[in-house]
């Protein structure tokens, strides 16, 4: 395993996460206590999850992603061997069933007690704001409806300062953001320089992979220059970028065929794409999804991509990218590809 660091920390984490969002929807609690117990075999140190999960969200299965994981650590102690990031749910219709306060000083604080219950916990390494309160483009929307109605005030500074008192407690390490934009992600980092008691978000996880590429945009100087690490996820696009539903019959219990909904991958012009990619892959010798996820831990703003698994094939496929070195010739056949067919999805 490669290994980095959660900016501006000690915290030493692998450059592979082990996402958690299919744990008690399409994978059952012995499936995920074996991927967590295969990960940190394999050097895999930190885990995302959020009280969101298992996603698609639904009211009878909310939070039970945490519960498994609470469970894996009670059943094996292993606690501080991990890295542990969880995220608060922002306000909208996904989370309706959760509560409709959204980041309130009594929200954040409700939802970091409730995470610590379940995760059989006394801390969370990494606490994140799992997406904004106000009216922006995240979740697949390319681009700002500057016509949509907002009337979300600006709290932003009452956030860092519920998040600073979690911290000061002992509940919470560090904080940091996720589908995040740059406005967003300046206006925090502009608060905690003016206000230098106020915490710094260290990392935003936000969306990276062939098909969507558009973090390099605007992102990508923000997160160099100050120094604010990338979380990449969905690094293989719903696991579109790898190939395998480029066939006549798509696999059964794969995520977009058991939930079509989730079809920001599938459009004609990404499928195009991946088609292309898929091709590039098998000239090389590589393996579609592996290609994919080296190419995610190549880029210098990345801190940890995110992998997610149904199956323990493609979660050992998945970890042992960290090994794939992309040569002169692949990374300049991804270039062609991206620069003919730029970021067709979302």
């Amino acid at each position: 395993m490669k290994y980095t660091r959660i900016p501006h920390t000690d915290i030493r984490i692998s450059k592979i996460c082990l996402g958690t969002m299919t744990w008690g929807r399409q994978n059952n609690e012995d499936d995920a206590h074996e991927q967590m117990d295969y990960a940190l075999d394999e050097g895999v140190n930190f885990f995302d999850t959020a009280e969101l999960y298992p996603v698609p969200a639904k009211k009878e299965l909310y939070a039970v992603t945490e519960e498994l994981i609470g469970n894996w650590f009670k059943k094996t102690g292993n606690r501080d061997k991990v890295v542990l990031a969880s995220k608060i749910a922002g306000p909208g219709h996904a989370a309706k069933h959760i509560r409709s306060t959204g980041f309130s000083k009594e929200s954040i604080i409700s939802a970091v007690e409730g995470s610590l219950k379940r995760l059989q916990t006394d801390y969370i390494d990494l606490y994140q704001l799992h997406w904004p309160e106000r009216n922006t483009n995240y979740f697949g929307q390319r681009g700002y409806n500057a016509h949509a109605v907002d009337v979300w005030d600006d709290n932003i500074h009452q956030v860092l300062e519920t998040l600073r008192d979690l911290i000061a407690e002992g509940k919470i390490r560090h904080v940091g953001l996720s589908n995040e934009t740059p406005w967003g992600t300046m206006r925090y980092l502009e608060e905690s320089k003016v206000h230098q008691s106020l915490p710094r978000m260290m990392t935003i996880q936000n969306p990276y992979n062939l098909l969507n590429r558009l973090f390099e945009v605007g992102l990508s100087e923000i997160s160099m220059r100050e120094q604010i690490g990338l979380l990449a996820y969905s690094p293989l696009g719903f696991g579109t970028l790898s190939g395998k539903y480029l066939t006549e019959i798509p696999p059964r219990k794969a995520r977009v065929t058991l939930f079509p909904n989730y079809s920001r991958y599938s459009g004609d012009t990404a499928v195009a794409a991946t088609e292309q990619y898929a091709e590039l892959a098998k000239t090389h010798g590589l393996s579609m999804a592996q290609m994919a996820l080296a190419f995610v831990n190549t880029r210098p703003f990345l801190t940890s991509n995110i992998i997610g698994a149904t199956s323990m094939e493609q979660l050992k496929e998945n970890i042992e990218s960290i090994h794939v070195e992309l040569s002169d010739e692949v990374l300049e056949g991804i270039e062609e590809i991206h620069n003919a067919i730029p970021n067709p999805a979302p």
